[in-house]
């Protein structure tokens, strides 16, 4: 295994290692004003979401690595404690990264990409109209976390107002993660969509008390057939099925097929099972005789 200690190797090799593993990482597509109204437009890969009581959101805009300059958004927020921050769907990744230009200071990155402005209620920063969601915010505090090249500065912000588009909600008037198309950042050049099978969904175990894959007997446990991800889903049911109904399962034609082939085939159904979402149907495979 590589082993890597930050202190022995340059910042911007150290960055790539850094950025390439810890993925993906939400954008922070901010836009901000100076002191004298001046727009800029800039996406932040180093986001997300620290509250929602308060709603607070950072974001960190680094000192540059090759001559430990500074970025305009970050002079602006120092002059005007606002932000909008908004989400980047796929739909507009190419102009979110064309606005990433070091363009110079004063010029508009709303012009460069070609994005329109739209007036914020509640703070002098425009929104980007083709985002699908934007959240007006003031800027809490800024903490500086080094003062050379590739140092981070925490940018908390705190939610005033947030702005959905319709089209990405669902029946329930709840953000729907495959009309939302959000793009998120890799390492290096790339990118990731959040749409197709990039997205499933994980049962969050906050309802029951999962037995935990220790008490999974261990014929099952070490099976050359089932993953580690096989294991957490059988270990992230509360209770086991009665012997009652995992004797009647096993009089499927199917399952009892899969118990007279041997072992391996039997944790192969109970595999499929699971990636069908059937957790008590791979259990009583796995638990029939």
């Amino acid at each position: 295994m590589l082993r890597i200690d930050p202190k022995e190797i340059s910042i911007p090799v150290l960055q790539r290692y850094m950025q390439g593993a810890i993925v993906p990482r939400p954008i922070a597509f901010a836009s901000t004003t100076d002191s004298e109204g001046n727009i800029n437009l800039s996406p932040f890969s180093f986001f997300n979401l620290f509250s929602t009581n308060p709603p607070v959101l950072v974001f960190s805009p680094s000192r540059r690595g090759r001559d430990n300059t500074i970025k305009h958004t970050l002079e602006n927020i120092r002059q005007v404690k606002e932000v909008v921050i908004n989400i980047v769907c796929y739909a507009i990744v190419q102009q979110v990264s064309l606005s990433s230009t070091e363009y110079p200071k004063g010029i508009n990155e709303f012009q460069k990409s070609g994005l329109t402005p739209v007036p914020s209620d509640r703070v002098t920063p425009p929104r980007v109209k083709e985002s699908p969601v934007s959240f007006e915010c003031i800027v809490k505090d800024i903490v500086p976390l080094g003062d050379q090249g590739g140092a981070g500065n925490l940018v908390i912000c705190e939610v005033l107002l947030i702005h959905i588009k319709e089209e990405v909600l669902d029946e329930e008037q709840m953000i729907d993660p495959y009309k939302l198309d959000a793009v998120a950042r890799m390492g290096d050049n790339w990118y990731c969509r959040a749409q197709g099978n990039a997205l499933f969904s994980v049962p969050k175990p906050l309802q029951k008390i999962g037995i935990g894959v220790d008490r999974i007997p261990e014929e099952i446990r070490y099976s050359r057939i089932l993953t580690g991800n096989d294991l957490g889903m059988l270990g992230n049911i509360d209770h086991l099925p009665d012997k009652e109904s995992v004797d009647r399962f096993a009089g499927n034609t199917m399952v009892r097929a899969a118990i007279e082939a041997g072992v391996e085939a039997r944790h192969r159904l109970a595999q499929e099972l699971l990636l069908a979402g059937e957790v008590e149907g791979a259990w009583k495979v796995l638990l029939a005789s």
